[in-house]
């Protein structure tokens, strides 16, 4: 397929509309889970571990059990029988693969600050709450491991029934031969050690659940604040052993995800387990503090990366290893997160010799999984600040140096060496258009001049190039890479009896704007207003078919689904409609929801005409099913590769180490553009979350392994205060692998952003010998980085 411009009727993509999903959140229409009003519903309350490596020894749980309110208290043995299995993890990379068994609730030892010992079911969350205090359990401590090359040497072993901590080694080195010789007639390399900190998503809304069983016939449905219903009826049916078909699963209003909303949690499989036991509604929300512990932490990883280039700077191969953070468990699809950026050490460049290598080891902290990106800022960390690095032992400047080595325009389709094709791109002309907005030379003039004067507030400037692979498909292409499932997306569009328009969407939006944006693709469709359709989504009793929303993947796939669902109903309804008219349907043009013959204008049938007739079926077409009603599941052909240049402009106090950010500049290509004002949205939240990591957040431990940022006055999560106004602008490259031409835009600004931020802050403090800053360049982490390059 090579389609690189939407076909379209009505002019609605490309335009700015305002949100449908907006009013009935900001009024409070919409119900989160919380929000829900079930009768009769029990509340459960977790025991949490407080040592992050111990046997349990004992759990005395009778006080909990005499306490006020309480109906039950159940620990692993209590619960045992109840699982068909272990808490899943579809993503088994390697045929290898160390998994340890992962129950809801600890069997006989912990293994991080914040894993479930015990629950407790009471008649209300605070009576649940204290019930919690008065269990009582014996712990045999033992040596936690927290540091990742401690847990690769084995010296005290996690998980004792694998024997080894690494779960896994996986690589991809289509030649080594040729990157070892690559490197050996270098005559520019660079080594670098990079850190990605473990970060805690902090969704504005916590995990939250209600499980209702029906009165009778074994039914359950599941509320729950999930970005996958779909999945998650799935596993939760194959965890418990309960028929799919008496499981449904309806997400809510979701507020937040960013991926660690992408699993399915020990909550959700303890509360349904519940629920199947009393028959009794049973609900659950998260603390603050048990969001930082329990629910999964982002990034975690050593990442060491070499480049090789010749004398003019054109790199000839890049080698990475890297360390990953699995945490204590694997949840959903922890170890395959490294592998979503495996392919991407390269970048933008073109690189012909390529090594990656990832071992994913256990720690006793909390597991690890997706997070806003998922290994793809983690690869497009390293590589932007490698070539930075490459360009200073150059003595070349860092946009030069890039110049000299992107895919060029005339190479896509372009096969990389890492094995993936990069559908389109023109890296230059977006770096040209994001310099012609920067005016880089003035910004140069005053830094030097602020140098010369010899002030102590100092101004940098970075760049970060990124290239994303979005759209997690296609569907052979994941089994290669063992992925337990699919990159398919379902729809369905119907056309009712009055005219107005039904969508059935397998994505699951967590504040995407599926609703705008999928009134959008079918009004343009079939001319009509985007008021006039509706979009049914995240309940897997009315969507039965779907892989959800996460990986920038929703409008590649789940809106190329409805485009050619919308097509498919738009040429029955063209046959109906030439029936009518005694045409071919060949001789018919469709234009504003009517349908004309060609050169005879006149001669009109509207779609309104052909819904209603299709109701009725009084003269439909012989052998014509009756209802205007398509459904497409689409498997897209290919990833699909967004990209863009970003630009920070940074000012450093150098006596305090304070970083202030003067200037964000974001120029990004995802292919066309359905909602402009969506795609700035989502631009903004991923700069902000990518700008955080590289400035304010990380989850720390102490030695013993207790989570020292467990609350949000110790973990950082800025707020608008501290950001500029961003500057944004954008090229158009169409994909050619959708109907659509579109990229994913989701993931970008996370993606780009660290690196960014880290090189514009290197830039700022080269002068005084500083080459190397971890993130988060907190003011004590830069004034001590300044005061050792000193020294």
């Amino acid at each position: 397929m090579t389609v690189t411009e939407p076909k379209t009727s009505g002019g609605v993509i490309g335009t700015r509309m305002l949100r449908k999903e907006d009013p009935s959140l900001l009024t409070g229409e919409s119900k989160f889970s919380d929000d829900l009003v079930i009768p009769g519903a029990l509340y459960i309350a977790l025991l949490r571990a407080t040592v992050a490596h111990a046997r349990i020894v004992s759990i005395d749980t009778s006080a909990a059990k005499s306490s006020a309110g309480v109906v039950a208290v159940y620990t692993y043995d209590d619960l045992k029988d109840d699982w068909a299995g272990p808490m899943p993890c579809a993503w088994p990379v390697t045929a290898d693969m160390k998994n340890p068994a992962h129950f809801p609730l600890a069997n006989g030892k912990v293994n991080y600050v914040g894993d479930g010992v015990a629950v407790v079911v009471a008649n209300s969350k605070t009576a649940a709450i204290d019930a919690i205090e008065a269990i009582e359990v014996e712990y045999e401590e033992l040596t936690p491991v927290l540091d990742l090359e401690d847990s690769v040497s084995d010296s005290t072993v996690i998980h004792q029934d694998l024997a080894t901590n690494s779960s896994y080694l996986w690589e991809l080195i289509p030649n080594k031969d040729a990157v070892d010789e690559a490197f050996s007639n270098a005559v520019h390399t660079v080594e670098e050690r990079y850190i990605q900190q473990r970060l805690i998503p902090a969704a504005m809304e916590p995990r939250s659940l209600v499980v209702v069983p029906a009165p009778f016939g074994g039914d359950f449905t599941v509320y729950t604040s999930t970005q996958i219903p779909h999945i998650l009826k799935v596993m939760l049916a194959l965890t418990l052993g309960i028929s799919e078909t008496k499981i449904r699963v309806i997400a809510p209003s979701v507020g937040g995800g960013f991926g660690s909303k992408l699993n399915v949690y020990a909550e959700e499989v303890l509360a349904l387990a519940i629920a199947r036991k009393l028959r009794k509604p049973i609900r659950w929300t998260e603390e603050r503090t048990e969001n930082a512990l329990a629910t999964i932490h982002g990034r975690g990883q050593v990442q060491d990366i070499e480049l090789a280039a010749d004398a003019n700077g054109k790199i000839t191969a890049v080698r990475v290893n890297i360390l990953a953070d699995m945490g204590a468990y694997l949840q959903l699809v922890t170890p395959g997160v490294p592998l979503l950026g495996a392919f991407l050490y390269h970048g933008v460049y073109d690189i012909p010799n390529y090594s990656f290598s990832c071992t994913g080891v256990f720690t006793n902290k909390t597991p690890t999984d997706a997070y806003r990106g998922a290994g793809r800022p983690e690869a497009t960390y390293a590589i932007e600040r490698a070539v930075d690095a490459l360009a200073r032992k150059m003595g070349v400047s860092a946009i030069e140096l890039r110049r000299r080595n992107f895919i060029p325009k005339e190479a896509f389709p372009y096969p990389s060496a890492a094995g993936l094709t990069f559908d389109s791109g023109d890296y230059a002309a977006n770096l040209d258009k994001a310099l012609s907005i920067l005016d880089i030379e003035p910004i140069l003039a005053e830094k030097q001049a602020r140098i010369d004067a010899g002030s102590t507030k100092v101004l940098g400037v970075g760049l970060s190039f990124f290239v994303e692979m979005c759209g997690l498909a296609p569907s052979r292409v994941l089994a290669s890479l063992n992925y337990g499932a699919g990159g398919w997306e379902a729809a369905t569009v119907r056309i009712l009896p009055t005219s107005k328009v039904q969508v059935v969407t397998g994505t699951a939006p967590h504040g995407q704007g599926h609703e705008t944006s999928w009134s959008m693709i079918v009004a343009d469709k079939l001319g009509i207003s985007p008021d006039d359709i509706e979009v049914l989504h995240s309940d897997t009793a009315i969507a039965p078919y779907g892989m959800d929303t996460y990986g920038s993947r929703s409008l590649s796939v789940g809106g190329s689904a409805i485009h050619l669902a919308t097509e498919k109903v738009l040429d029955k309804a063209r046959a109906i409609a030439a029936h009518q008219l005694e045409v071919s349907a060949d001789d018919l043009e469709y234009s504003n929801g009517t349908f004309a013959v060609k050169g005879s204008p006149e001669k009109a049938y509207p779609l309104a005409a052909a819904a209603f007739e299709a109701f009725t079926a009084h003269n439909l077409p012989d052998g014509m099913e009756p209802n205007l009603e398509a459904s497409v599941t689409w498997d897209p052909p290919n990833f699909t590769f967004p990209y863009g240049s970003h630009f920070a402009v940074v000012e450093v106090d150098t006596e305090t180490g304070k970083v202030e950010l003067v200037r964000y500049l974001a120029v990004d290509d995802c292919g066309n553009r359905i909602n402009p004002l969506i795609i700035e949205g989502q631009i903004h939240g991923g700069l902000v979350q990518g700008i955080a990591q590289a400035l304010y957040e990380e989850a720390s431990y102490d030695a013993a392994g207790n989570l020292l940022t467990s609350t949000l006055a110790d973990y950082l999560v800025p707020s608008a205060t501290e950001f500029p106004f961003f500057e944004l602008d954008h090229t158009v490259t169409p994909s050619p692998t959708n109907p659509l031409g579109v990229k994913g835009i989701g993931e970008a600004g996370a993606i780009a952003s660290p690196p960014a931020i880290i090189n514009a802050i290197i830039d700022a403090l080269s002068h005084l010998g500083v080459s190397h800053i971890d993130m988060p360049a907190s003011p004590q982490r830069v004034w001590e980085t300044i005061n050792n390059a000193g020294k």
